[in-house]
């Protein structure tokens, strides 16, 4: 989308182009595809991955849940990102469901028209999700055993 010659992109407010949860695999092409503008002098990206392990033990999988606020939650927590990122355009997305090794569980982006105030933005926004959202992981252990994360978290 061209920024009229009126309104430089830094005075334009920050945009959420989308953010939420999501059943459905996520990447970071998709993502930066969405941000992307002719404005646009820098895209970041996140994607958190599921990994094999945690805490020395081998991980196999993880189900991630999402309290029925998690949607409206994230978008709000984006929102309050942009607003401090003129300019900016976000995009933000955390898994729900049944997650393997390898898949990503969060992805996020933002596009601005400086590199410095993308990488704050796609921190920010990061950092927003996994302290704030109502999402928690339960983890299943190579031995069998599962240990859930965040659940007393008051998120």
């Amino acid at each position: 989308m061209p920024t009229s010659p009126a309104q430089t992109p830094a005075e334009s407010p920050g945009v959420v182009v989308r953010a939420g949860v999501s059943a459905e695999p996520i990447d970071q092409a998709t993502a930066w595809d969405a941000v992307e503008t002719e404005a646009t002098g820098a895209v970041v990206t996140f994607g958190g991955v599921v990994r094999n392990h945690d805490g020395g033990r081998g991980v196999t999988r993880l189900v991630y849940s999402g309290h029925p606020t998690a949607d409206a939650r994230i978008r709000e927590l984006a929102q309050e990102v942009a607003a401090r990122h003129p300019g900016a355009r976000l995009w933000a997305i955390h898994r729900v469901g049944e997650l393997s090794v390898g898949d990503a569980a969060l992805v996020a982006a933002a596009a601005s028209a400086h590199r410095g105030e993308a990488f704050e933005a796609c921190r920010e926004v990061v950092e927003a999700i996994k302290f704030n959202a109502p999402i928690w992981k339960e983890q299943f252990f190579t031995d069998g055993d599962t240990e859930w994360v965040g659940i007393g978290d008051q998120r």
